[in-house]
C-alpha cells in the first residue's frame, strides 16, 4: 500500500509546500494554501535512460503539413463568434461564471439545437429530472443528446466508450473526481488531474469537450491557475442578475481572437441572441435630459452604441464621492483631472457618478469623449442633442486622439438615425464625408467638442 502524505497546495497557482504558509512564495497571494492528502508516487522499476528510442522524431517546420480545421457549427452566432468561427474538434473549452448566471442554460440550449451531432451531457450537480425540466422550457429538442449523471472520471470514460459521442459536456469540472487521488472533489489536486486527463482524451480522440467551471469570490475561475493554462479556450459568462443582458467574453482562445464578445438576453424560455445590441441599449427616450451622451464603441469586430449617464452634484459630506459602473474608475478620475486642469471646470468639491446603461462593462477608450460630455452636461444641467453621437480618446493634455475603425462606428450611428457625429480631426483623413448622410464634426481639443455640443 502506498504511503500517504499530507501537503499544502496553493489554490491559486498550484505550488505545494510541506507545511502551511500564509503568503505563497510563488504567486504572492495570501491565505491560499489548503491541505491535501495524496499518495506518495511510486517509482518506476524500469531504469530511465537518456538514449531510449522514441516513436516521435523531430520534423522540420516546413515539412509539417497543415489543413484548415473544419469547425463544428454551434447554431449560435454569438457563441460561434466568441469561439472564433465555431468549435474546433479536439479542443477543450472552459466556460466560467457566477452561480445562477445561466452557464448550464447556455450550454444545454446550444447542444439541443445541434441535431446532427451525438452529444453526451455529463451532469455532476443536477439530476436527470432537473435537466428535463430545464430542457422543457427551451424551444427545440435533439434526439441525439444523451444525459449521464456521474461524478467519477473513470465512469465518465465508460459512458464515453459506450456512446461514442461527437461532443462531451461536463457540468461541472469541480464535481468530478478520480480514484487515483485521495482528496475530495473540487480540491486543487482533483481539478488539476481530472482536467489534464480530459485534455489527453480530447487530443487523442479528436472529440471536443466543454467544461463548466465555478468562480471564486474574486471573480476568477475557481481551482488552480493551471486549469486555465491547460484548456484551449476560457469563456467568461458575466452579467448582473438584476439586468436582462448576459455577456460572453473570451479571456483565452488558442483558435481565435480574445477581443470578441457575445450578448444574450435572459428570457423565460432561455437565452436569446442579441444580434443588434445598439437598438436594445438605446431603447429609452432621453430627449431633453441632462447628463446623457451616446458613444460609439467597438468590442471585437462589432460596433454598437451605448448610453453614458453621469450625475454631478455638490458634495454633501466632506470628501467628494467618485463612483463608476461599467467603466474604469481610475480612468474616470484621470478624465476629471483633465477637465479641471485643461478646461477649467472645478469639480474637486462635486460628487461624480458614472453609469454605462444596460449593465455593460466597456473598455474601449473611444468612449472618453462621451464620458466627459455627459459629466459636463450634468454639471451645467444642459442636455445634449439626442441626434448627436460621438467617439474619441482623451489625452492628458486635453487633445482628442484618433481612434480605430472609425468607418464602422460612423455607419452604425448612421444606420440608427443619428444626424451628427463628433470625431477626432485626425480621423478625417481618408473619409469621404460627401457620401455620408450623417454630418461629421471634427474636433481637435476638448474645448472644440464642448463648443460644438453646447454652443
Amino acid at each position: 500500500m502506498a504511503k500517504e502524505k499530507t501537503v499544502y497546495v496553493c489554490s491559486n497557482c498550484g505550488q505545494d509546500s510541506p507545511k502551511w504558509v500564509g503568503k505563497c512564495p510563488s504567486c504572492g497571494e495570501w491565505n491560499t494554501y489548503v491541505e491535501e492528502v495524496g499518495r506518495k508516487p511510486t517509482l518506476s522499476k524500469r531504469p530511465v535512460s537518456g538514449f531510449e528510442t522514441t516513436k516521435n522524431k523531430p520534423i522540420i517546420l516546413k515539412d509539417i503539413h497543415t489543413s484548415e480545421e473544419t469547425r463544428i457549427d454551434m447554431h449560435d452566432e454569438e457563441l460561434n463568434r466568441v469561439l472564433g468561427g465555431g468549435l474546433v474538434p479536439g479542443s477543450l473549452v472552459l466556460i466560467g461564471g457566477e452561480p445562477g448566471i445561466g452557464k448550464s442554460t447556455l450550454v444545454l440550449q446550444t447542444v439541443l439545437r445541434i441535431p446532427e451531432k451525438r452529444i453526451l451531457y455529463v451532469s455532476g450537480e443536477e439530476s436527470a429530472r432537473q435537466l428535463k425540466l430545464r430542457a422543457d422550457r427551451i424551444p427545440g429538442a435533439s434526439d441525439n443528446c444523451l444525459i449521464a449523471c456521474e461524478t467519477s472520471l473513470e465512469q465518465i470514460y465508460v459512458h464515453i466508450k459506450n456512446t461514442e459521442p461527437d461532443l462531451v459536456i461536463i457540468d461541472s469540472i469541480q464535481t468530478v473526481s478520480t480514484e487515483s487521488i485521495e482528496s475530495s472533489p473540487g480540491s486543487v489536486s482533483q481539478v488539476r488531474e481530472c482536467s489534464a486527463s480530459i485534455l489527453r482524451f480530447a487530443k487523442e480522440s479528436h472529440v471536443p469537450v466543454i467544461l463548466i467551471g465555478h468562480i471564486n469570490k474574486e471573480g476568477s475561475i475557481a481551482g488552480p491557475k493551471v486549469l486555465e493554462h491547460i484548456v484551449d479556450a476560457v469563456l467568461q459568462f458575466e452579467g448582473d442578475q438584476h439586468y436582462m443582458y448576459r455577456i460572453l467574453r473570451s479571456i483565452k482562445n488558442r483558435f481565435g481572437s480574445t477581443a470578441e464578445m457575445g450578448i444574450y438576453e435572459m428570457r423565460q424560455d432561455g437565452l436569446r441572441q442579441v444580434s443588434n445590441p445598439s437598438e436594445l441599449l438605446l431603447s429609452q427616450d432621453h430627449g431633453g435630459m441632462s447628463g446623457i451622451a451616446i458613444a460609439s464603441a467597438i468590442e471585437g469586430v462589432r460596433p454598437f452604441l451605448i448610453e453614458t449617464q453621469a450625475l454631478v452634484s455638490s458634495a454633501v459630506y466632506g470628501n467628494p464621492q467618485r463612483s463608476a459602473t461599467g467603466f474604469d474608475i481610475r480612468r474616470m478620475n484621470m478624465l476629471l483631472a483633465v477637465l479641471e486642469k485643461r478646461v477649467g471646470f472645478k469639480l474637486a468639491q462635486k460628487d461624480v457618478f458614472l453609469n454605462i446603461a444596460g449593465g455593460l462593462r466597456v473598455n474601449d477608450p473611444a468612449i472618453d469623449l462621451a464620458v466627459i460630455s455627459a459629466i459636463l452636461s450634468s454639471n451645467m444641467d444642459a442636455a445634449i442633442d439626442a441626434e448627436v453621437c460621438m467617439a474619441g480618446e482623451i489625452g492628458l493634455s486635453g487633445e482628442i486622439r484618433p481612434i480605430s475603425r472609425i468607418e464602422q462606428r460612423i455607419s452604425e450611428a448612421e444606420k440608427l438615425g443619428f444626424r451628427r457625429f463628433v470625431l477626432p480631426r485626425s480621423n478625417m483623413q481618408g473619409l469621404e464625408a460627401k457620401k455620408l448622410k450623417i454630418e461629421l464634426i471634427p474636433v481637435r481639443k476638448v474645448e472644440e467638442a464642448f463648443r460644438a455640443l453646447f454652443g
